[in-house]
């Protein structure tokens, strides 16, 4: 069942237009007529009697006290224009006495006292009328429309918008009319009409600009991004966004600044980055309390704890939003109360308490429908629907979600429709209803797809899709009941096509774009900061690196944290950019997951078996696929496989006598339904979850369970069918790079290492017996707070030796010491090499893939500190047509496991450079039978002349049947992924 639906809330801003109340100079009464051809305002003309003049200073005093823009400034220019007010009915000066009045109920609308602002406002409107001053009726007419919007009251609202908007184009002002154009826009978005909202803001937009109204344009760049924003446009959004942030900040209107900031924070929040999300929100939220906007305040609030309750912290979700409630009660804001009594709802639904999950959703649905917000109303109907449907009354639910579903379509609400149409069809599924539920399932699917188009592309994408893989997860298993009923339908073949649909979409679409080099064209100034950013990046971990080697403290070492974290979100946000303006971007069409048929012939052949896997919630399923037939297959749930996979892995990794028979348990679930199948042929393993962290190879044949299933199989992965296709089709007529091998090994790491002091000959240094145990340990620098130990790897010295000699010395580079640098694995000459050999220590952060990366001489010959760290940015940034890159180190194929994309590390980044294939690691490999094993590996592809994959398999064979490296530790960990043909 797919969870309740939250709302995130987005903070809009209005026109305030209340009489130049914003102006530092004031006008009288007869010069509020504000010409459009001069945006200058007339100087106070002084009255001549005493109380006229006080009038006046009081007046002034007000209205700089409003600029100010602090509830306590506020309440004091309130005090003022009282006293102003009272001094202008004295003197008979109903135009100026009108002017206070609007003032008046403009400062207690952003106090939140609806009411009284109505009254003041209403007092005013007929003196304006009486002296003829159209500006001033218009701009009252304005501000009594805003407080009905804020009560909810969006008719009567629009009624007097719509009597405004000539009154200011009659009298020319286009300021005036540009901010109830803006205003009318909000009307019709919070109605749902989503596209009469933006012709009106796009209305308002030039008008700002052309009277250079900075604040305003902020304000209608911002409601323009929430438009967008709500029509899933998520990059779209962002960039209005940023557009209005700056402009906040110049005007220094931090009202303005916090509900941009929170706005963005939202799409972040819907794309899935949560963490970044709060960033946002809590820089939102202080400058929210610090101009005193409870309504602003409250929804950062509430925003605040929908973050919470989607990381699963219910009770701290909870906290949030009761403080949330009272505020939009205090306020009046009843759209915004409903919202946020669903929320609450919400939460007391994922915690069982369905009863009281209804009470709240009840009380939020009068207060939608009184204020109109058709958007919100769906969502709570939806959630009542779920409600019920947990509670077993079916057909309560079903209509609950169909009243939901046309009114999310009414508002082009299209994540609202994908998640209620996946609702319909789970309930429809456990009704046994699997047609219907499936043609529910192909609308939310092709409505996902839409949706993941329009987010921003690289990250952001990447996280949208995995917070959406539930609707795949149900998509499939739908199709492979109806395949159990019908096997002659083909359902098993649409379900192979939909797993292809979920997986490593990013992974593609990267690689389409280093095939079409999107940078071609682009600004070389945007290049040139990226450049920056990079080496900024750089330096700061290098800087936390060089501080963790000597006395430090924690405090040192998280401001660096912090700076480091936001130089990764500052080059996030400047790709997405260099793609939004790349030509090349502009005109490239991503590559399209595989149905089963394409994979059958663009990447199968004869000889070739494929196992999919995909783990699910309820059970799990493999496909096996050959050129011409498929077989489908149902595992245990994602739990149960885990259950017996992680054990079996974690010895793995760190015992080196394992025994390839205590992977018996795992392989009967993996490999024994399909045993009969595998008849020597090569295997692909298309793996799911944690079986990414499986060695394959390692397993045993479940009827010989002393023999690793290397022994009758060569063994590719890949993070999805498609992405072999793709790549052939990519590299299928490039060049092969002249040169053969470059081989950089045995890099310089602590001060302590005697070769900062000797010139020890790199070819008479003979490794010592006492580090056989030594692993090329993988280090995650980012989330440790001491120095991590490099240990020198002195086999890889031996290993680099081995492998350079069985090349020409004119074909191959051999860099050991001071010369196996990052200045060299970056330099372009690298380009000119076949096959690139990392042999040293690698990194990874889970949380962090920009922080992985390799490991080289972090000191130069003058024994100065230098960076050696070769990160995954830097990779990313390389030019490396190679046929195979080979990462002698530890846990190399790793990386940060992303739902619904694999894990996102090294191998993309190498990938994204030019290789064609990359072999890797999936644990702390040791160091001497590394150096074993790949100097095996490269016999047999110099002197035997095998493809890589076949040349694997036969080096770690060797190594099994060898008795000193039986065991898989000491083999089994590394891996090819890509083409192996």
């Amino acid at each position: 069942m797919i969870k309740p639906q939250q709302l995130i809330e987005i903070g809009l801003i209005t026109a305030t237009l209340s009489v130049m109340l914003g102006e530092s100079v004031l006008a009288t009464s007869s010069q509020l007529k504000t010409s459009s051809s001069s945006p200058q305002t007339t100087p106070i003309i002084i009255a001549q009697n005493s109380s006229k003049s006080e009038a006046d200073r009081l007046l002034n005093e007000g209205v700089q006290l409003f600029q100010q823009g602090t509830a306590e400034s506020l309440r004091e220019a309130l005090e003022k224009l009282q006293a102003a007010r009272e001094l202008y009915r004295a003197a008979g000066d109903k135009g100026n006495e009108a002017f206070t009045l609007v003032g008046m109920g403009r400062i207690n609308d952003l106090l939140g006292e609806k009411q009284t602002a109505l009254d003041y406002l209403n007092q005013a409107l007929p003196l304006f009328r009486a002296v003829e001053d159209r500006g001033g009726e218009a701009t009252t007419l304005n501000n009594i429309g805003l407080v009905y919007d804020s009560l909810g009251e969006k008719q009567t609202a629009l009624d007097y918008y719509n009597q405004a908007l000539p009154l200011y184009r009659a009298v020319e002002d286009r300021g005036g009319e540009a901010g109830t154009l803006n205003n009318i826009g909000l009307v019709y978005d919070s109605l749902g009409e989503k596209q009469t909202a933006l012709d009106y803001l796009n209305q308002a937009l030039p008008l700002r600009r052309a009277v250079e109204d900075r604040g305003g344009e902020a304000g209608t760049l911002n409601n323009i991004g929430h438009v967008y924003s709500d029509l899933g446009e998520k990059q779209t959004a962002l960039d209005y966004y940023n557009q209005a942030l700056p402009l906040f900040r110049a005007v220094e209107d931090r009202r303005g600044e916090a509900a941009t900031l929170n706005n963005i924070g939202a799409v972040y929040s819907s794309l899935g980055e949560k963490q970044t999300a709060l960033d946002y929100y809590n820089q939102a939220l202080p400058l929210r309390r610090a101009v005193e906007d409870r309504g602003g305040e409250a929804t950062t609030l509430s925003n605040i704890g929908l973050v919470y309750s989607s990381l699963g912290e219910k009770q701290t979700a909870l906290d949030y939003y009761n403080q949330a409630l009272p505020l939009r009660r205090a306020v009046e804001d009843r759209g915004g109360e409903a919202t946020t009594l669903n929320n609450i709802g919400a939460v007391y639904s994922s915690l069982g308490e369905k009863q009281t999950a209804l009470d709240y959703y009840n009380q939020a649905l009068p207060l939608l429908r009184a204020v109109g917000d058709r958007g919100m109303e769906a969502t709570t109907l939806n959630n009542i629907g779920l409600v019920y449907d947990s509670l077993g009354e079916k057909q309560t639910a079903l209509d609950y979600l169909n009243q939901a579903l046309p009114l999310f379509r009414a508002v082009e609400d299209r994540g609202g429709e994908a998640n209620t149409l996946t609702n319909m069809a789970s309930l429809q599924r456990s009704q046994g209803e699997l047609t219907e539920a499936l043609v529910n399932m192909e609308k939310a699917i092709n409505l996902t797809e839409e949706l993941r188009s329009l987010a921003p592309p690289g990250e952001l994408r990447q996280t949208f899709f995995s917070t959406v893989q539930d609707r795949y997860q149900l998509y499939i298993e739908l199709l492979m009941e109806l395949h159990q009923q019908n096997p002659q339908k083909g359902y098993d073949a649409l379900a192979f096509h939909a797993s292809e649909r979920s997986r490593a979409r990013s992974l593609l679409e990267l690689l389409a774009e280093a095939g079409a080099n999107i940078r071609e064209g682009v600004d070389p100034q945007l290049l040139q900061q990226e450049q920056s950013l990079i080496q900024q990046h750089n330096a700061i971990e290098h800087q936390r690196h060089e501080l963790t080697r000597g006395q430090f403290t924690q405090a040192q070492i998280d401001a660096l944290t912090t700076q480091s974290q936001s130089l990764i979100n500052q080059l996030n946000q400047l790709q997405t950019q260099i793609r939004v303006v790349s030509p090349n971007y502009a005109n490239l069409q991503y590559p399209q997951p595989l149905n089963l048929e394409q994979v059958q012939q663009q990447v199968l052949d004869d000889d070739t078996l494929l196992l999919q896997y995909y783990l699910g919630e309820e059970r799990s399923f493999l496909w096996a696929v050959t050129k011409d037939s498929i077989t489908s297959y149902i595992l245990p749930n994602s739990t149960e496989i885990e259950a017996v996979a992680t054990p079996y892995r974690e010895a793995i990794n760190l015992d080196n006598t394992t025994t390839v028979a205590q992977g018996l348990a795992l392989s009967e679930i993996l490999i024994a339904p399909v045993v009969n199948q595998l008849n020597n042929q090569r295997l692909l393993i298309v793996a799911d979850g944690i079986l990414q962290f499986i060695p394959f190879a390692a397993l045993p044949i479940p009827s010989q369970p002393d023999t690793p299933l290397l022994v009758e199989h060569e063994i590719v992965t890949a993070s999805s069918a498609t992405l072999i296709a793709n790549q052939r089709e990519q590299l299928a007529n490039r060049p092969t790079a002249a040169k053969a091998v470059a081989v950089i090994a045995d890099p310089i790491f602590e001060s302590n290492d005697p070769r900062l002091n000797s010139q020890i000959s790199s070819e008479n240094h003979p490794p010592s017996l006492d580090n056989l145990a030594l692993a090329r340990a993988t280090r995650s620098l980012g989330l440790g707070d001491t120095a991590p130990q490099l240990n020198r790897l002195e086999y890889s010295r031996l290993e680099a030796q081995n492998i350079a000699e069985l090349f020409p010395e004119n074909e191959r580079i051999k860099a050991l010491d001071f010369e196996a640098s990052r200045y060299l694995a970056t330099h372009p000459n690298l380009s000119q090499y076949q096959i690139i050999h990392f042999a040293t220590h690698g990194l990874i952060h889970p949380v962090n893939p920009e922080l992985s990366g390799l490991v080289l001489s972090l000191f130069n010959p003058q024994g100065e500190s230098d960076n050696g760290f070769l990160r995954l940015n830097d990779i990313f940034n390389l030019n490396l047509p190679a046929e195979l890159v080979v990462l002698s180190a530890c846990q190399t194929g790793l990386g940060r496991e992303v739902r619904g994309e694999g894990l996102v590390g090294l191998t993309r980044g190498f990938m994204y450079a030019g290789a064609r294939r990359v072999v890797v690691s999936l644990w702390n490999v040791n160091d001497l039978a590394t150096s074993q094993l790949m100097t095996r590996f490269y016999q047999q592809m110099l002197n035997e002349n095998q493809p890589p994959i076949i040349a694997l398999r036969q080096a770690q064979l060797e190594m099994w049947n060898s008795g000193q490296w039986q065991s898989p530790y000491y083999w089994g960990a590394f891996t090819i992924q890509g083409d192996w043909r």
